[in-house]
């Protein structure tokens, strides 16, 4: 992973595991999905923020979004290197197969480390 891109991933992380730990969980969870789509072509970062989505879940007890999470989690172990669709969330709310528009910032980041920011059609 490309420097500035891991350097906004961690930030990301940090971020969302500070709101969660204090309780912030709607902050949380969307700190961990611009984590999601800054990770997602990577096997663990991918995995990561399913699982603090799963957390999330877990918490709040929905049952919609634990499942959505685990599915996604077995999916992001299975084609995060091969497919992703970019800019996609990751929660379960949203298609895991629905690319989406990437905030300004997000896809500068994902710029600067030679990632696509569009899918090709």
């Amino acid at each position: 992973m490309h420097r500035t891109l891991k350097a906004a991933f961690r930030e990301e992380m940090s971020r969302g595991r500070k709101l969660f730990a204090a309780g912030n969980l709607n902050g949380a969870f969307a700190a961990f999905e611009r984590a999601h789509i800054l990770g997602q072509c990577y096997v663990i970062p991918h995995t990561a923020s399913h699982w603090w989505m799963l957390r999330i879940a877990w918490r709040r007890r929905d049952a919609f979004e634990m499942r959505g999470q685990v599915v996604r989690m077995i999916g992001s172990l299975i084609i995060s290197r091969i497919w992703v669709p970019i800019g996609n969330t990751g929660g379960a709310n949203v298609s895991p197969f629905q690319p989406m528009p990437i905030a300004e910032d997000l896809a500068r980041v994902l710029q600067a480390a030679g990632r696509p920011i569009a899918h090709k059609s």
